[in-house]
């Protein structure tokens, strides 16, 4: 019991508890490792230019910012007795996920693996965003920061898994060559594997944990109220300007796309911003007649009025995401070219390429694990949890910075240990921070509306860094590691604008 309020606390959870509670997150991530590293090495494999891949990438965030506050703000309302509220819904996108990524290496042609991108990123996503909830529901306020940083362990843990299994399968016989469009063994197997990992680590958190009932969550304090009577009051409030300037802008993106020869992916950007101008005069106008507009009334209002730290976090998310993105897509072609002297997907030396990112990739999200536990604990109880991002963040621009001093690509190893310091954070310091500040009967909602902030920057990087590119490094992809930089400095710089609770 809590001395100073009186009121029943969450048991404090051990080593085995934040274990439990988080272990399902390996799987996902293997999920994800293998989709970062190896989908544009798929896409090229099966015919796509390097031109192609941020259209083909933009399947990704897309379904990210579809699915994750739809599926938060359903899982806030969820309750199936002793199924609970969030582990439905790990155990459908784990199902999901697991086909994607046994159907993915049988794909036959580019269109049929770009629709499973799709499918495998939304069933990642409806299982990942509970997952960011279940620690806040599961754990007691001074536990957020050691829970969020198990939970990264176990993302770093399984990248490294998902990222370094086509290398590992290759220096045990399997074939890592790809001729005729086909794709390369050592990823088929390692799609396989993987999709079996993911469900069993998804199961594990399942079957050795028990969520909180809504009776237990008021005994702690934390209410479970869903009224939107305040929501859709402050919507009510709201001008019709606002929503217009949205679509405003849309248009103005779409029309500017055919006068400035821009790629033709920026139309999505443009169409993302006009439905959000529509969405948000439809909840306003049904809330000034009094009427409820329901889950879009409740996302458009809880996004328009999120809390200060959030709105400040945002930006800083904004910033490292598109750092991230711009690294993912682009990591293959610029070591294939830059370091191996390769440029044809069909070449053995390609494929090496390819492996070699693996290994890269292995290497930063092992740096992530280790940091996660041994690094940001300690650093974030010393001089706080938003100074400690922005140190990380630091770290992760110099990261990238280094691809243009290394010519070894042994040597890229080091560049990976700074990247993989500001992966570790970026998993576990904004959620961290905002478990600690929101509201528990809207921590789903939150936590789903928190990630727009990340697919927002996927977006942007995937409609314009083709035409940035074309436009003054064609053909010169090494120069998307200095936007990265660039951009990872400024999130570091925005982090020190946070005030955390």
């Amino acid at each position: 019991m809590d001395q100073v309020t009186g009121r029943l606390e969450k048991p404090r959870q051990g080593w085995a508890g934040l274990w439990n509670i988080s272990f399902g997150f390996f799987g996902i991530q293997i999920g994800f490792a293998l989709q970062n590293a190896n989908m544009s090495r798929v896409f090229q494999s099966l015919g796509a230019s390097l031109d192609d891949l941020p259209a083909l990438w933009v399947a990704a965030p897309l379904t990210g910012l579809l699915v994750q506050p739809i599926i938060g703000f359903m899982s806030d309302r969820t309750w199936l007795g002793r199924f609970g509220r969030r582990r439905p819904y790990f155990v459908a996108g784990a199902l999901l996920a697991a086909l994607s990524l046994l159907l993915m290496p049988l794909a036959p042609v580019l269109l049929a693996a770009a629709a499973l991108l799709w499918m495998l990123d939304a069933s990642l996503n409806i299982s990942m965003e509970p997952f960011r909830a279940f620690v806040g529901d599961q754990l007691r306020r001074d536990q957020h920061t050691a829970g969020y940083a198990v939970q990264t362990a176990f993302i770093g843990a399984g990248a490294v898994i998902g990222s370094i299994f086509p290398y590992l399968l290759e220096h045990w016989g399997v074939s890592n060559v790809a001729s005729g469009g086909a794709i390369p063994d050592t990823v088929k197997w390692s799609f396989w594997a993987g999709g079996t990992a993911l469900f069993l680590a998804v199961m594990w958190t399942v079957f050795t944990t028990r969520e909180y009932s809504p009776d237990e969550m008021r005994s702690f304090g934390e209410a479970q109220s869903h009224d939107l009577g305040d929501t859709r009051a402050a919507l009510a409030g709201r001008s019709m300007l606002v929503p217009f300037a949205w679509g405003a802008a849309g248009g103005l993106v779409i029309a500017l796309v055919p006068e400035l020869g821009l790629e033709k992916e920026v139309y999505l950007l443009g169409a993302l911003l006009v439905a959000y101008g529509a969405l948000s005069a439809f909840a306003i106008a049904a809330a000034k007649r009094g009427r409820s507009s329901g889950m879009l009334g409740s996302l458009v209002g809880d996004f328009s009025g999120m809390p200060p730290v959030m709105k400040q976090l945002a930006l800083v998310q904004f910033f490292s995401w598109s750092a991230l993105f711009i690294m993912w897509i682009n990591t293959t072609p610029v070591v294939a070219l830059n370091f191996f002297g390769a440029s044809d997907p069909d070449s053995a030396t390609y494929q090496e390429a390819g492996n070699w990112v693996g290994v890269l990739f292995a290497v930063y999200n092992g740096v992530a694990a280790i940091a996660a536990l041994l690094v940001l604990p300690a650093l974030a109880k010393r001089i706080g949890k938003a100074k400690t991002h922005a140190l990380c963040l630091a770290a992760g621009a110099l990261g990238y910075a280094s691809f243009f001093l290394l010519r070894d690509p042994q040597h890229l190893l080091l560049a990976e240990i700074g990247v993989g310091i500001a992966w570790a954070s970026i998993l576990a310091m904004p959620y961290a921070i905002l478990a600690s500040a929101l509201p528990q009967a809207k921590l789903g909602t939150y936590m789903g509306l928190f990630n727009i902030f990340i697919v927002v920057p996927q977006l942007l990087v995937a409609t314009v860094m083709g035409s940035i590119m074309k436009a003054f490094f064609p053909g010169e992809p090494i120069w998307t590691m200095a936007f990265a930089a660039g951009v990872m400095a400024l999130a570091a710089l925005a982090t020190l604008r946070v005030r955390e609770a």
